[in-house]
């Protein structure tokens, strides 16, 4: 085996491939998005370019993944080749950021680090504080690149990089870009692609490395139960559509009752309900039972029959709770979902044979082969929760691999927890692993020699990630377990005709002349420049950190402000010693008002600001939900008048961030070098001197900052006279004459 040789690259460590060489050599010469089937070494590619960006240009790599298990798998790659002449080891010059490390530690290690590998949140996040910048960056990796859509953190952070970095590199990497034309145009326009390079496993200098991979489908029927379960969920669907043919909408047949169709269906809803239609409002409660209906009707077919009766009882619960929807409430009470349910109560058993199929699968393989890795995917929590019993059950250890949210009872694995699982599987403490879609991307078992789908996906993307679990380093097995007859059947041949379309558009990118960024890269350099340039001069907002996944603070910071992540008890941003603003778009508004304590969670914004606002962002509050106009009039003047919160309405989140950044710029003239107070210690001496004041009667926290502010001490407002206590704007004589009253009163 012949080894590349390189100065900053072990020697005698990593394999010389041809085509790895050739993709990286092509890499260097501009922006480029490499696709590349799993298991031929994206990774070693990124490495290769590395290390001559390192050897040649200097400055530092950043590569970045969504996860932290991949984060941590491509640090544990470099370190296992990556050299530095002189030094021992890679001696803190390549450093992993998660969220868990402090910000202080983020900076000092980006500031001495020559290779840096995070999530892009974490990066988004310090780029939008101002933590560093990615001028010195030479080489940007994104790995699993697809994801680059939408307001994903990699777009965010490729615009950035283009503007501010004095030589930049783009190097993208997915092993499925997808099969839509305009996704796969949408990621080369965020990244500023200019190249494509791909090879598949039919090209001559990939062939020798590929290992054979064979593929069984195994056709199952669905049970009786469970197809007259699947039976009065149809008749219930079916109702439903007759519901909204007679409100005056076109529903699509149940047949027909794709995605596609019921996107098509909620857009003809939304439009009559912008108009004022009432029947529109109603046809909207109606379309939320067929997406209730429709899914559980795929979790009877896909899932069995345990994953459904969760479901099933998790409506039937949600229908006779207070305060529930009006379809959660209407299923509840239809009698035919109330027989469905007590049917599922009866069933002591899985019933699906799915669930046996697999376990016969997995035993028949570590019979044969004992010292087999096996990863079985699923797409519900549930049902990997089922998987890893039954088997336990039958005495084969099983791991669950799920992301970190938690719901109900039963909580997710942290991060953490989830590299040491891995890591627990690659060493062979346990043969099998039960994941979620959290286990497709990118993670490398080497000796996971079979796979198995306990259900088709329609995503050719998802499709490929499974399947690339396995043939790594060797021969390897795909199993697919197909209910015949239902969404399965459906799903696997969506998925394969999707994977034919995407390998044809990636032949057709790749043989297309190189993208003429050229224009593009410089407009946006020039514009980022004289951004970056005033970037720590604009006006200081603290943003809560749970708003750095939304447009706004992505626009702030390119406005220029001075961002601080922090977490804020109440508000969105606040700005000066003054302002806290809280943000809702115009549905979370109205569904805050309709199932939350809406004015509960503005009074508290008030109490705790001497100029609390809110934003209502984009749309018309009325016609969002089947709400009276009257009643939305009602709660906004009780907000402005009674709580004394100012409501600043915007389109968009443009227009918000603009709004805010303008409030900031005037603070910022009128309230000189004010720091923003967060107070965490509510035995904090200013605190204290709020609340007393604040305890005199109808003066609370907002006006007891007034008084304060104004006279400067406690001492000095119980002292002042009448005529002194009017004068504090927003007092009164009513308050003025209960504060100078009380404060003079005899005790007793």
């Amino acid at each position: 085996m012949s080894c590349i040789t390189h100065p900053l690259i072990l020697p005698d460590s990593l394999e010389s491939r041809e085509y790895q060489l050739s993709i990286a050599l092509k890499a260097l010469e501009g922006h480029t998005m490499v696709v590349l089937p799993t298991g031929l070494g994206k990774t070693a590619v990124a490495l290769l370019v590395a290390a001559s960006r390192l050897h040649n240009d200097g400055g530092k790599i950043l590569m970045l993944a969504p996860t932290k298990p991949l984060v941590e798998q491509h640090l544990r790659f470099f370190r296992q080749f990556l050299v530095f002449p002189g030094t021992k080891g890679d001696e803190g010059q390549l450093v992993m950021f998660t969220g868990e490390t402090a910000p202080e530690q983020r900076a000092a290690e980006w500031r001495d680090g020559k290779a840096v590998f995070a999530t892009p949140q974490v990066i988004k996040n310090d780029l939008i504080a101002g933590s560093y910048t990615l001028e010195d960056v030479t080489l940007l990796i994104v790995d699993e690149c697809h994801r680059a859509v939408g307001n994903y953190a990699y777009a965010f952070i490729a615009k950035r990089y283009l503007a501010s970095a004095k030589n930049p590199l783009v190097l993208a990497m997915t092993a499925s870009p997808g099969g839509k034309v305009e996704k796969v145009d949408e990621v080369i326009e965020n990244l500023g692609i200019q190249v494509v390079e791909t090879r598949s496993e039919h090209d001559n200098d990939v062939i020798p490395y590929i290992h054979e991979r064979e593929i069984e489908v195994i056709d199952l029927r669905l049970p009786e139960e469970l197809s007259r379960a699947v039976d009065d969920l149809n008749r219930l669907l079916d109702s439903r559509l007759k519901m909204l043919s007679n409100l005056g909408f076109s529903p699509p047949t149940r047949s027909q009752l794709s995605m596609k169709s019921l996107n098509a269906l909620n857009a003809q809803i939304q439009a009559r309900i912008q108009d004022r239609d009432p029947a529109a409002y109603k046809a909207a409660s109606v379309y939320a039972e067929c997406m209730k209906l429709r899914h559980a009707v795929s979790l009877a077919e896909s899932q069995g029959s345990r994953t459904l009766t969760t479901y099933i009882t998790r409506l039937f619960s949600e229908g006779k709770a207070g305060g529930a929807s009006k379809a959660s409430e209407r299923l509840a009470r239809d009698p035919l979902f109330i027989k469905l349910f007590e049917r599922c109560m009866s069933w002591r058993e899985e019933i699906h044979p799915k669930m046996d199929v697999m376990y016969d699968v997995v035993r028949d393989q570590l019979e044969q082969f004992p010292e087999s890795r096996i990863i079985i995917f699923a797409t519900f929590r549930d049902t990997v929760q089922q998987i890893v019993e039954t088997l336990g059950k039958k005495g084969i250890e099983c791991q669950r691999f799920v992301g970190q949210a938690a719901r109900d009872a039963e909580k997710g694995l942290s991060q953490k927890k989830q590299i040491e699982a891995l890591e627990r599987f690659r060493r062979g403490e346990f043969k099998v692993l039960a994941a979620t879609s959290v286990g497709e991307e990118g993670l490398d078992v080497p000796s996971t020699d079979l796979v198995v789908f306990y259900e088709a996906v329609p995503s050719e993307i998802r499709s490929i990630q499974r399947k690339g679990r396995t043939g790594r380093s060797g021969s390897g097995k795909i199993v697919v377990l197909v209910t015949k007859g239902t969404s399965d059947e459906t799903y696997r041949f969506v998925s394969q005709s999707r994977e034919k379309a995407m390998q044809s558009g990636i032949r057709r990118l790749a043989g297309s002349p190189s993208r003429d960024f050229s224009r593009a890269s410089a407009v946006q350099a020039e514009g980022g420049q004289a951004l970056i340039g005033s970037f720590c001069e604009g006006p200081a907002i603290v943003v809560d950190d749970r708003e750095t996944s939304s447009k706004v603070v992505e626009i702030l910071s390119e406005t220029g402000a001075s961002i601080t992540l922090r977490r804020l008890a109440f508000g969105d941003y606040a700005i000066g010693d003054r302002i806290l603003i809280e943000r809702k778009t115009a549905r979370d508004f109205v569904d805050t008002l309709v199932e939350r304590d809406l004015l509960g969670q503005i009074r508290d914004l008030a109490a705790h600001a001497l100029r609390p606002v809110l934003v209502i962002e984009g749309g018309d509050l009325a016609g969002q939900r089947d709400i009276h106009p009257n009643a939305i009039r009602g709660v906004l003047a009780a907000i402005t008048v009674d709580l004394g919160v100012s409501i600043l309405f915007t389109r968009d989140e443009e227009d918000t961030a603009q709004m805010i950044h303008v409030l900031a710029r005037r603070e910022e003239s009128e309230g000189g070098d004010r720091k923003v107070p967060l107070r965490k210690d509510s035995r904090s001496v200013s605190h204290q001197q709020e609340n007393i004041i604040a305890s005199f009667p109808d003066i609370g926290l907002q006006n007891a900052r007034l008084l304060l502010e104004h006279f400067g001490s406690v001492r000095g407002v119980i002292d002042a006279d009448f005529s002194e206590l009017v004068k504090v704007k927003g007092i009164g004589e009513g308050r003025a004459r209960r504060i100078f009253d009380l404060a003079g009163k005899k005790y007793g």
